[in-house]
């Protein structure tokens, strides 16, 4: 298939895609679904998360579906109170401010705590024909968010913790790191086919904090799911200073955004590498020819080397048209099969 192909940096007939957020509020039946149920009762639902999970596969033609769920999700079996808050994003009742608050988190048997999330993933194997995507979060991302209590523009919070008690923050992440191994292989053994870990907010980190408290996380992580047949996925949002430190890691795609190209992206990570992305998703306001200029330049740069699968630099915002989506897809299909069939 295409997408596990390029995920191995093996040559296809085509440039996969798929986008992140692929599945919310830009699409109707989405939203039908939403004014019953909230995200997370979604979520514990899995026919109706296989439904939302399926539906843009067959919507926009993308070649792989990606578990419609929430990064927080896994942290609610280990102790931590949170909700989702409309417009806003996860919301913890009580912030890990302390020793003892990190000391409380305890691990859990996803098929006791989280048997929803493995019944979904089953569900959407049996449904659709391309791959499904798993994921987690990223330990550092997790913790921003279970220190600060909630999104936030600085980290001060979560930084004041590394800094000043750099050893309780080695056990957090230490702790959320063994989760995120733990849900991840419990996810690719219920037959995801593929699994990403999304680092978010890793880019608010100056290049030698990355390397010093949350690098060697990341090692064991991917060296982890290395063992795995299905390919990992690393994405984080404005890491293009970071991208030299995830050479040693042990992913098969590396995930950039829209601020660094995809040539550069390629010079600064392992040639071992593929590369996923990346256009600026406020591109899909645009006028169509203006988008498909900016996405043919991302795939001639992609199709360099092998390896390559086009998405967005972040998710599909709720205002983004299903039409323009569509047509996207299509494009990129179109143009890459063109240039790779001709070569």
């Amino acid at each position: 298939m295409p997408f596990l192909d390029a995920c191995r940096s093996q040559k296809s007939t085509r440039v996969p895609v798929w986008y992140m957020r692929q599945a919310g509020r830009y699409q109707p039946e989405y939203r039908e679904i939403r004014k019953n149920y909230s995200l997370l009762e979604i979520c514990e639902r899995p026919e109706l998360c296989a439904q939302v999970t399926s539906l843009p596969v067959a919507q926009l033609g993308v070649d792989a579906a990606i578990l419609f769920s929430d990064i927080m999700v896994p942290v609610g079996p280990m102790g931590v109170n949170f909700e989702i808050v409309e417009g806003r994003g996860p919301v913890v009742e009580h912030p890990l401010r302390t020793r003892q608050d990190v000391d409380a988190l305890h691990g859990f048997d996803v098929h006791e705590a989280l048997p929803h999330v493995l019944e979904t993933i089953e569900r959407v194997k049996d449904t659709v024909a391309v791959p499904l995507i798993g994921f987690a979060g990223a330990p550092f991302t997790l913790a921003s968010y279970m220190i600060e209590g909630g999104p936030s523009r600085d980290y001060l919070h979560t930084k004041a913790m590394m800094y000043g008690e750099p050893d309780v923050f080695a056990n957090l992440m230490e702790k959320l790191s063994e989760m995120v191994i733990y849900y991840l292989r419990a996810q690719i053994t219920a037959g995801a086919d593929a699994v990403q870990v999304f680092d978010s907010w890793a880019g608010s980190l100056s290049p030698k904090d990355y390397e010093t408290h949350i690098l060697p996380h990341m090692q064991r992580i991917f060296h982890a799911l290395s063992e795995e047949e299905a390919p990992s996925i690393y994405f984080g949002v404005g890491t293009g200073e970071l991208l030299p430190q995830f050479k040693t890691l042990k992913a098969n795609v590396i995930g950039v955004d829209w601020r660094v190209s995809i040539r550069a992206a390629r010079e600064r990570v392992s040639q071992a590498h593929a590369i996923q992305g990346n256009l600026d998703p406020a591109l899909l306001l645009a006028p169509f020819d203006v988008l498909k200029a900016r996405a043919a330049e991302i795939l001639t740069e992609g199709m360099e080397k092998p390896g390559f699968i086009f998405n967005l630099g972040h998710g599909v915002f709720p205002t983004a048209s299903m039409d323009t989506l569509r047509r996207l897809t299509e494009f990129v299909h179109e143009f890459s099969e063109a240039r790779l069939t001709s070569s």
